[in-house]
């Protein structure tokens, strides 16, 4: 007889009643908590039930993260049926209201969603929804804070390294929350102790809750997978190609070894010994070795030449043919790269390239095997679900038109973005594929790694590898997709004596490694006070405390600082906020950051400035920020502009003064986001001063227009800049109408209040004192 859990706020016989998700969920209450179990097992059970239990001891509100709207939707409809949470009364924030807000149970928050309306939606929301960046630009906008949410839930924890948004919410949510708590979930955290030890840190975790499949409170929800590798050969044709690939490459390494790099020989290149010869590489470029550019090109034709030998034997004859020709194309180009030219140059190239003409249709096994493969599958069982993950786009593509050739309906689902002629599918389009193929309106669905993550696709029967991946947390994350609701079957496509041999032994080793440190993680002493453990060592690291209050979102005494919303990407916004700059997030026409009426700043990291001078039109994006505001900033930020390209540092100098004494432009250096944080806090500070005492002064030109002397002359008023200046005359038509204008006239104009207003007709009222 099955028993069900029973809370106050769960629907009556609604979840399942499982001892170690119970047993999970109350050591989760016990302090920040990360959860790693397999796919399958009802990590969002564990988190609705920790969820139920501070918001019944606890109040305030839940927030759930997750790294998808098509995810975070998925966990609302979860939640929605499951979970009822006490409407109550909030009181509004505003302290001039004293009226009461209704709470809504659920809300969902999106980048669709409107800022204004988030803003005023969080006030009633009991349990939000949302994906990570959107509450990151919120909070660095200031339009709410975080210090009433009782439980913050980080879906694919495994997500918190380096600058993803997961990190700035977790460490402002330690630092702004009254009573905080963190649940943080993964299937797949990786087999590497360092990094499992930087998601605990970054998270603020000190305790740990792991379950493998072969536990006992866990073996009897376990459905069986059954895994089948089927091995193909890899035809003639390809091979061909590939040796003379092969031959390339050999030739490039030899050219390291001759330069005394430590290259290795091709049968032992893989991409962790690129990552080092390209470390060894740019040591030399610091050291002003002139060889070391010579040395990064060959490198650069190395990673080229590798993922064109890694196409042919693991995708087909067509994407390898239409990547030669985009190798081609970029060699033979005006813009394209040095690497690029010599590939196209060599006579092993040549023939490969001409080699590859000779296909008019695919010849790989793989690709022509998939056609008998699900027909036989839907054959079997009519309402049976298949899904086909392939790493690259344009493999997607290929599947999904020849099972089309055969009769077989597939979906395409791949990421938002565009690339070359891949057209990406909006978050719209994800959400409806996925909905017809959980109708059964196709059968099945080819995609990209955008797939592998937690969605819950029901009676997913077969998922094929297109190809082995050596990434232990995808090939986790893509076998999870089957099995979840009862016994699945995984059938993984390999080219035999290819890397697709080599990867599947690579994923499988780091499978059983990241089993081997989940178990390590049981074995770990666990504490209730504010701690993060040091992994195999039992040390514990405690992390300082911080006094930092919630901060209401007002700007008002701080300096404001308007910054181009594609920029939240970056740590300086992150930065920014934590510095209490007031930041306003828009789409700048020009520059990254606004101070002001005067002050647009360009930031450039030094590997962007020299890209950027190559690749792209730098003078004229700083020319034209330098035309519309009377203080351009150019901020240059990171060490060794002059060794990032194989460029002569007289082209790099020229252009710096160019853009300082032609357009005027200061430039600014800085050692890394935090610096440039600071730099820009502290310029906005200054702003805020000089504009406090009038002491703004326009740029001085050899040459104004009429125009820009009216302007002139009206900005000098008190705290009017360039923009209320054209405001004003715009409004009173000339210098005259401005001087004249009555208060309550000066007080309707966009921008300008009361106060300045004042300040204004005081001024201009006021006796002249002589000397």
């Amino acid at each position: 007889m099955t028993e069900f859990v029973t809370h106050p706020l769960i629907r009556k016989n609604s979840i399942q009643r499982r001892a170690y998700q119970l047993a999970i969920a109350m050591r989760a209450l016990d302090g920040n908590t990360l959860v790693v179990i397999p796919t399958g097992l009802g990590k969002t059970a564990i988190a609705l039930l920790t969820a139920a239990s501070r918001l019944y001891n606890n109040g305030g509100r839940i927030l759930m993260l997750a790294p998808t709207k098509p995810l975070i939707e998925q966990h609302m409809r979860y939640f929605s049926a499951h979970l009822v949470p006490e409407k109550k009364e909030v009181q509004n924030e505003d302290p001039t209201k004293n009226d009461s807000i209704t709470s809504e149970s659920y809300l969902l928050f999106t980048g669709d969603t409107h800022p204004q309306s988030r803003t005023d939606a969080w006030k009633r929301a009991t349990v939000c929804f949302a994906t990570p960046q959107v509450i990151k630009n919120d909070l660095i906008a200031g339009r709410y804070t975080l210090s009433d949410v009782s439980l913050l839930i980080f879906d694919e924890g495994h997500r918190a390294m380096g600058n993803y948004s997961y990190v700035f919410l977790a460490g402002r949510y330690m630092e702004t929350a009254k009573d905080p708590l963190i649940l943080a979930m993964t299937a797949s955290p990786g087999g590497n102790r360092e990094k499992i030890q930087e998601i605990c840190e970054n998270l603020h975790i000190s305790n740990v809750q792991t379950r493998v499949e072969t536990d006992p409170d866990v073996l009897p929800f376990v459905h069986e997978r059954e895994v089948t590798f089927l091995y193909v050969p890899l035809p003639r044709e390809i091979r061909d190609i590939i040796d003379l690939l092969s031959r390339m490459l050999d030739d490039r390494l030899l050219e390291l070894q001759r330069m005394g790099y430590d290259a290795p020989k091709r049968q032992n290149l893989s991409m962790k010994v690129l990552n080092q010869l390209h470390g060894a590489i740019q040591s030399r470029i610091s050291l002003k070795d002139p060889d070391g550019f010579i040395a990064a090109s060959i490198h650069a034709e190395c990673l080229k030449i590798r993922h064109a030998i890694s196409l042919g034997e693991s995708q087909g004859c067509l994407v390898l043919q239409g990547y030669l020709e985009k190798l081609h194309a970029d060699g033979t180009s005006a813009g394209g790269t040095r690497a690029a030219a010599r590939i196209a140059k060599d006579p092993l190239f040549i023939e490969a390239f001409g080699k590859s003409f000779l296909f008019s249709e695919e010849c790989h096994p793989k690709l022509l095997a998939l056609p008998n493969l699900i027909r036989e599958e839907l054959d079997r069982d009519s309402d049976c679900r298949i899904i086909i993950f392939a790493t690259y786009r344009d493999t997607v593509s290929q599947i999904v038109g020849i099972l089309g050739k055969e009769g077989i309906d597939a979906g395409r689902f791949v990421g938002q973005a565009t690339k070359e002629r891949e057209k990406g599918l909006s978050q719209k389009k994800q959400i409806e594929t996925l909905s017809r193929f959980r109708e059964g309106q196709f059968r099945v669905l080819v995609a990209t790694s955008v797939g592998e993550e937690g969605l819950d696709i029901p009676s997913t029967d077969l998922v094929i590898f297109y190809e082995p991946v050596p990434s232990e947390i995808r090939s986790i994350q893509r076998k999870g997709r089957t099995g979840r609701h009862g016994t699945g079957k995984i059938l993984v496509l390999v080219t035999k004596d290819t890397s697709d041999e080599t990867f599947r032994f690579v994923s499988q080793n780091r499978e059983r490694a990241m089993v081997k440190e989940i178990k390590e993680l049981q074995k770990q002493p666990k504490s209730r006070q504010a701690q993060i453990p040091d992994i195999g060592t039992g040390e514990v690291y405690t992390r300082p405390s911080t006094t930092r209050e919630p901060d209401p979102g007002g700007t008002s005494e701080k300096p404001l600082v308007m910054v181009d919303d594609r920029e939240t990407m970056s740590r300086v916004a992150e930065e920014l906020s934590n510095l209490g700059t007031g930041i306003e997030l828009m789409r700048l026409p020009f520059g990254d950051y606004q101070i002001g009426d005067r002050i647009i700043i360009e930031r450039k990291t030094t590997r962007d400035f020299v890209d950027s001078l190559i690749n792209r039109d730098l003078l004229g994006q700083i020319h034209s920020m330098s035309q519309h505001v009377t203080k351009p900033v150019l901020i240059i930020e990171g060490e060794d502009l002059f060794g990032q390209r194989d460029i002569h540092p007289n082209a790099i100098r020229g252009t710096l003064a160019a853009i300082a004494i032609d357009m005027g432009v200061t430039i600014l250096y800085t050692k890394d986001a935090e610096e440039t944080a600071v730099m820009i806090h502290l310029i906005a500070r200054r702003e805020k001063r000089e504009a406090r005492t009038g002491g703004a002064m326009w740029l001085q030109k050899s040459y104004l227009s009429q125009n820009e002397t009216k302007e002139q002359i009206i900005s000098s008023l008190p705290e009017i800049g360039s923009i209320h200046a054209k405001r004003l005359l715009s409004e009173f038509g000339s210098v005259r109408g401005v001087i004249t204008a009555e208060r309550d006239d000066l007080v309707r104009i966009k921008g300008i209040g009361q106060g300045r207003a004042d300040r204004i007709v005081d001024l201009l009222n006021s006796p002249y004192e002589g000397s």
